[in-house]
C-alpha cells in the first residue's frame, strides 16, 4: 500500500469564543503530553520517524516472540494482495517538538499494510490518510474538512491528538461520523460520536489512585502540572479518595521541573511515612522527580509511589534502575508486552516487526494503533461495497464484544451519550528495566461520576483477558 503525502496548507475560521475556550485546554494538554513549540504542517505518516521515548516503550521485538504467529493471519487470503479500489480512512494526530504521537498512526498503517498484503477487506485495500497538527484549533478544524472534502475518507480512525475531539466533535456529529481514537481531550470520552481504546489522563489517574488506596495509606498526595484545566483530571482522584474516606492533597508543579529536589521533598513531607504519592506527568518530568527522590534517599520515606499511564514505559524503568523495582506502581491501560505473549500479543509483535519500522517499537501507543487497525478492519469486513460514510460508520457504531489480549474487557462502541469502553486495566511496576504486571485486571472505580454515568448507560463488561484469568 502506498501512503500518499499531502503537503496542503490547511485553513479554517474558528470563532474568537472557541479560541478563548480552547486556550485553557491547549495549556493543560500541552503539559500533560509534554509539548514543546508548535508549527503548522500537514503530512502522511509514511514520512514520519519514530516517536519520542516519552510516549512508548522502546524494547525490541525478538524472533522468539513472533515465531509462532505469521503476519498472514491478519487477512482473509494469505499472500494475496488486495487490488480493488481503496477504502479511504482518515486520521488527525499531534506531531510537534516534545509531543510526537506518530507511533499511533504509523502502527495503524502497519496493520492496514498487513491486511492489504493478505486479501484486504473483501478484496479492497485500506488506505490511511494522515494529517498532523501542532495544536492550532484552526488547523485541526481544517484538517477534518480536508479529509472529508478532498481525500474523500469514509471513516476517522486514530486521532492521537491533543485537541481533535474538542474541535471536530460537532462536525462529526453533523456528518454521522463515529470516530475511533486514542485522544487526550475530554470530548473523546464524553460525547456520542467518539470512542477511544485508551482511558486518557483522568481515568488513568483514577486507576493509579485506586491502587494506592488499596494499600491502605493514611493519605493520598496527587501532583500534576501547573496549568489551567487540570481540575477536570483531579476531579476523578478526588472523588475516589472521598468515597474511600481517605484525605487527598491535590497540587500542581510548574513544568519543566527546575527544582526536582524541592518537589520530591515537598511530596514526601505532605505524604508522611504512611502516605501514597501519585504523579500525573509525562515520563521525563516524572523521572526527574523520582530520580531526585532517590538521590535524596526519599524513595522509602513514604508507603508507596504511583503514576498514571505515561509512566508505563521501559524508558522510565531503565532510567530509574533496580532501586525502584516494585516501589513505583503505574496504571496501565493495556496489557504489558514485556511479560505477556498471548496469540494477539504475538500477532501485534509480528506485524510491528515486519511492517512497523516507522514506529519506536513495543509500547502503549503502538498497542493502541494495533487495536484501532484491528477493530476498524473487523467492522469494514461487515460492510458491502460501495463504502460510504453512512454504511462504514454504521458498522463502526455497531462494534461490540471485541475480545482482545491487549485489553481487560471486550471493547464496544454502541449508541450511548458518552463512551468510556476501556474502564478496566492493570497496574505495572519496574523490574530491572522492564515494566511487569503487579496487578491484573480491575475495574476503575465508579466513584468517579463519569465512570458511573457510562456504566449506567452501557453496563459493566466482565474481564475476558486470558492473561489474568
Amino acid at each position: 500500500m502506498r501512503i500518499t503525502h499531502h503537503p496542503r496548507r490547511v485553513r479554517a475560521s474558528v470563532t474568537r469564543g472557541t479560541l478563548i475556550a480552547l486556550a485553557v485546554l491547549v495549556g493543560a494538554a500541552m503539559v500533560l503530553a509534554g509539548c514543546g513549540s508548535s508549527g503548522s504542517s500537514s503530512s502522511s505518516s509514511s514520512a514520519s520517524g519514530a516517536s519520542s521515548a516519552t510516549s512508548s516503550s522502546t524494547s525490541g521485538t525478538t524472533a522468539a516472540s513472533t515465531a509462532s504467529t505469521s503476519t498472514s493471519s491478519c487477512g482473509p487470503k494469505p499472500g494475496v494482495a488486495a487490488t480493488g479500489s481503496p477504502i479511504n480512512i482518515g486520521t488527525i494526530d499531534t506531531k510537534q517538538p516534545g509531543t510526537d504521537f506518530s507511533d499511533g498512526p504509523n502502527m495503524i498503517i502497519a496493520y492496514y499494510n498487513c491486511v492489504n498484503a493478505n486479501g484486504g477487506v473483501n478484496g479492497h485495500p485500506v488506505k490511511l490518510f494522515v494529517i498532523y497538527d501542532q495544536t492550532q484549533p484552526a488547523q485541526v478544524a481544517a484538517a477534518a474538512k480536508q479529509l472529508i472534502q478532498q481525500d474523500h475518507v469514509v471513516g476517522i480512525v486514530g486521532v492521537f491528538d491533543l485537541l481533535e475531539c474538542t474541535i471536530d466533535q460537532s462536525y462529526w456529529k453533523q456528518l454521522g461520523i463515529y470516530e475511533m481514537g486514542a485522544g487526550i481531550a475530554p470530548e473523546c470520552w464524553s460525547t456520542p460520536n467518539s470512542a477511544a481504546v485508551n482511558m486518557g489522563p483522568r481515568y488513568s489517574s483514577d486507576g493509579a489512585v485506586q491502587y494506592g488506596l488499596s494499600q491502605h495509606p493514611s493519605k493520598i498526595v496527587f501532583l500534576q502540572s501547573n496549568v489551567p484545566g487540570t481540575g477536570y483530571i483531579a476531579a476523578g482522584p478526588a472523588a475516589l479518595a472521598k468515597a474511600a474516606g481517605i484525605p487527598i492533597s491535590e497540587s500542581t508543579a510548574n513544568v519543566p521541573i527546575t527544582d526536582a529536589n524541592s518537589v520530591a521533598l515537598n511530596l514526601v513531607d505532605k505524604a508522611g511515612p504512611n502516605g501514597w504519592v501519585v504523579l500525573n506527568f509525562t515520563p521525563p518530568e516524572a523521572l526527574v522527580i523520582l530520580q531526585a527522590a532517590q538521590k535524596l534517599g526519599l524513595e522509602d520515606r513514604v508507603k508507596g509511589w504511583g503514576c498514571s499511564t505515561p509512566c508505563n514505559t521501559d524508558f522510565l524503568a531503565k532510567a530509574l534502575g533496580p532501586k525502584w523495582n516494585h516501589k513505583l506502581f503505574v496504571n496501565a491501560e493495556l496489557t504489558s508486552p514485556d511479560d505477556h505473549n498471548g496469540p494477539e500479543m504475538q500477532q501485534y509483535k509480528a506485524i510491528l516487526a515486519q511492517y512497523g519500522k516507522a514506529t519506536s517499537g513495543l509500547g502503549s501507543f503502538t498497542e493502541m494503533g494495533y487495536l484501532l487497525g484491528k477493530f476498524s478492519v473487523g467492522a469494514l469486513d461487515t460492510v458491502k461495497a460501495p463504502y460510504t460514510i453512512a454504511n462504514v460508520n454504521a458498522a463502526f457504531k455497531a462494534i461490540k464484544d471485541q475480545k482482545t489480549d491487549l485489553l481487560c474487557q471486550p471493547w464496544v462502541y454502541g449508541d450511548y451519550p458518552l463512551h468510556i469502553p476501556n474502564n478496566a486495566d492493570f497496574t505495572t511496576t519496574p523490574d530491572n528495566g522492564k515494566m511487569v504486571t503487579a496487578q491484573g485486571c480491575f475495574n476503575v472505580s465508579s466513584a468517579d461520576p463519569q465512570i458511573a454515568q457510562y456504566r449506567a448507560a452501557a453496563g459493566t463488561a466482565p474481564s475476558t483477558n486470558p492473561a489474568t484469568q
